[in-house]
């Protein structure tokens, strides 16, 4: 299992590294076009849709995401688009989190599998997006992801005795949250550091953020990271309502693709609405 978890770890790297380093966005774009297309049939899947139906959802996510771009309804400037999106997130981590897994399973299978086409459509748009915003944007805003669930699990796991959810995910803890936040506030220090020597990394989230001043950073980085376990946490919260463990079995050793980017659904275009933020 260890094996077979590193080789498509490795692989994914791979593919993944180089389009994220490339010089325009057309490749990031097609591997998030591929990967959207897969997580929309795993949401369909544990949603009640058979293979055809599911597979018909992947669709209408991977039309809906080049319509959206080429009517440019989901661009730089698509402030709306982006609150919009932003407010639906609000709403799940508010709604679904109080009422459990019994309350996603009351939603109509219609309306369940329509709020994923737009969320899994969303974060497909920003994730181009924010390629485009810059190299160094994109990066810091999967750092900070990776930052938030890193810090959550080693101080989780050494601290952790109140449990943030236990109905939904319960190894996930208060504490594990918190150290998920600081561990993000520290990235964003020494990302802010390496500024100074590296003019290449100021194109990035916690530059943006600090245009507002260091207390206003802390509140946007603070609100990304606990947006950030909300987006776990829901697709937590649909697996368990389905009785599954992992989203698929598409990606080897780790599960499947819903797996690994359910973080990213409301980051990615919560940072894209943050970046826009002009300084009063």
């Amino acid at each position: 299992m260890l094996k077979q978890r590193i080789s498509t770890a490795v692989l994914l790297l791979l593919i993944f590294l180089p389009a994220l380093f490339s010089p325009g966005a057309e490749s990031l774009g097609i591997i998030g076009l591929v990967l959207i297309f897969a997580a929309a049939w795993e949401w369909g899947r544990l949603n009640d849709l058979g293979f055809t139906k599911a597979f018909l959802l992947s669709i209408i996510c991977f039309v809906l995401c080049v319509s959206l771009w080429i009517l440019g309804i989901a661009g730089k400037q698509a402030e709306i688009f982006w609150l919009l999106i932003a407010i639906l997130w609000i709403f799940i981590s508010f709604y679904f989190f109080k009422n459990g897994i019994e309350g996603w399973k009351k939603i109509h299978i219609i309306i369940r599998n329509s709020m994923g086409v737009l969320l899994l459509t969303s974060a497909g748009l920003a994730l181009f997006q924010a390629k485009l915003i810059g190299t160094s944007f994109l990066t810091s805003v999967l750092l900070l992801v990776w930052a938030a669930d890193i810090g959550a699990y080693f101080i989780g796991r050494r601290w952790g005795q109140n449990k943030l959810a236990p109905s939904i995910s319960p190894g996930k803890s208060v504490e594990g949250l918190i150290g998920g936040i600081v561990s993000v506030w520290c990235l964003a220090i020494v990302w802010l550091s390496l500024n100074k020597i590296f003019a290449s990394m100021n194109d990035n989230i916690f530059s943006m953020l600090l245009r507002h001043g260091w207390v206003s950073m802390l509140i946007g980085l603070t609100f990304l990271t606990l947006m950030s376990a909300a987006g776990d946490l829901f697709e937590s919260l649909i697996k368990r309502s389905a009785g599954k463990k992992d989203s698929s079995q598409l990606l080897p050793g780790h599960g499947g693709v819903l797996d690994r980017i359910d973080a990213l659904l409301p980051v990615l275009p919560l940072s894209i609405l943050l970046s826009m933020a002009q300084p009063i």
